[in-house]
Formats: C-alpha cells, sequence, structure tokens
C-alpha cells in the first residue's frame, strides 16, 4: 500500500456545510431570570460545532417604551460578558439592601451637614439693624468711606 496523503474533498465539505445549514437554529432564547426592574434576560448558549464561539444575551425591558433604562450592576456583567454565571436572587437583594443602606446614609449626611451650613451662612446682624432682602456684614461699609455705627 502507498502512502497516500488525505485529499480535501472541496465539493464534499460544501455539501456537508449545506446541509448543516438546513438544520433548524434557536432563535428564541432560553429565560434565564429577571431583575426588581422587572427587566428579564435571555440567552442563547454558544455552539462551537455550528462556529458559535459566544453566547447570545440580552435583555427585554420592563417598559418598552422607556429609553432610559435601569440595569443592576450584576445583570449588565454578565450581558457583557464579564461573568459566566448569571447573578443569583440572594446577590440580587444583599445588593439592594447594601444600596438602600447608603442611600440612607447619604441622606442623613446631607441633612446633618446642610444644618451646619445653614448656620455658618446667615451672616451676623448689624446692632439696630433688620433682616433685609441684601444681607449686612460687620466688616463691610454701607456707605463708601463712612464708619458703622457699631464701629
Amino acid at each position: 500500500m502507498a502512502n497516500k496523503k488525505p485529499t480535501r474533498d472541496l465539493i464534499g465539505i460544501i455539501w456537508q456545510n449545506f446541509l448543516r445549514s438546513l438544520r433548524p437554529r434557536q432563535f428564541r432564547g432560553n429565560y434565564i431570570g429577571e431583575d426588581y426592574f422587572g427587566n428579564k434576560y435571555y440567552e442563547i448558549p454558544a455552539n462551537p460545532s455550528i462556529g458559535k464561539r459566544k453566547s447570545s444575551r440580552w435583555f427585554e425591558p420592563a417598559d418598552k417604551d422607556a429609553f432610559d433604562q435601569e440595569l443592576t450592576a450584576e445583570w449588565e456583567a454578565w450581558l457583557r460578558g464579564r461573568r459566566e454565571e448569571p447573578p443569583t436572587r440572594d446577590e440580587l437583594v444583599k445588593n439592594l439592601q447594601i444600596m438602600d443602606m447608603k442611600k440612607r446614609n447619604a441622606a442623613e449626611l446631607d441633612a446633618h451637614y446642610a444644618k451646619a451650613k445653614d448656620a455658618a451662612a446667615m451672616p451676623k446682624q448689624v446692632e439696630g439693624e433688620t433682616i433685609g432682602t441684601y444681607p449686612k456684614y460687620e466688616e463691610y461699609e454701607i456707605m463708601p468711606g463712612k464708619k458703622n455705627k457699631g464701629q
């Protein structure tokens, strides 16, 4: 027997590719999960046998007419392929609680510093003067070149 090199059968390759192209493809994705905004997430897994190396991931928004959709960071990372597994319900609840706690703490700090800021922003009144629409400070002259009554 003579050593024969395997040859490429071009017609056979074309025929196999044609037959593979007639197989039904998956157009509808598998439901993966939902976030607390109501967005639903889907995926069509990768299939290297047909040349599809990456999975297709997308979401259906809760309100299809709104153009400013909010996504959680965990689901966005999954959509962009930065994480393999979709987020779990426990992970989403835990991160939502942390987010709410941070909002409450920020509101408390804002209220605390707003009181201190308001107290510092109030001008000192010159004696005998009433509060007017324009603040009057002791260190500024009311009439140029003339000293205030308190000085």
